[in-house]
């Protein structure tokens, strides 16, 4: 997975060692989060498959009980109660989805649009997250945010 391999070369580049679990049913979810734990992780990223984002309650709520501070690629984890969500906008996506569609209905073929990226990211931090944990969120990332949940 490229996201997973990206993460080991940052974490390797600035000497921060890097578990790696997996969890694809909810009672792993459970056993991670013991893991987790019983290594004294200091925190944990959760991966951006729409398994993860379909656990958004859960993964924030055992995040809030094992008080491990959490990251997701996706914005409804910081809006169920977790700390941070960082990544793509699916609003954008969806957006880009329709032109594409409305392109190809009009006659355009599909093997000849190109390939895109998405261009909008979403930053949203949930400042009861923030208190919970105990941690102090830089005024500067906080001014970057596209939303602040108080």
């Amino acid at each position: 997975m490229e996201e997973a391999r990206e993460v080991q070369e940052g974490a390797r580049a600035i000497g921060v060692k890097i578990l790696s679990f997996n969890g694809s049913t909810e009672s792993e979810i459970d056993t991670v989060f013991g893991k987790l734990v019983e290594q004294r992780a200091g925190a944990l990223m959760l991966g951006s498959d729409a398994f993860f984002r379909s656990q958004s309650n859960k993964l924030a709520a055992l995040a809030a009980q094992y008080r491990v501070p959490t990251i997701a690629s996706f914005r409804d984890y910081p809006v169920a109660g977790g700390l941070i969500g960082y990544g793509a906008s699916l609003t954008g996506i969806y957006r880009q989805v329709g032109v594409y569609a409305g392109r190809i209905l009009k006659g355009d073929k599909p093997a000849d649009l190109p390939v895109q990226l998405p261009t909008t990211f979403e930053l949203v931090i949930n400042l009861k997250a923030v208190k919970a944990l105990g941690l102090d969120v830089p005024a500067t990332l906080l001014a970057r945010a596209d939303e602040v949940i108080e």
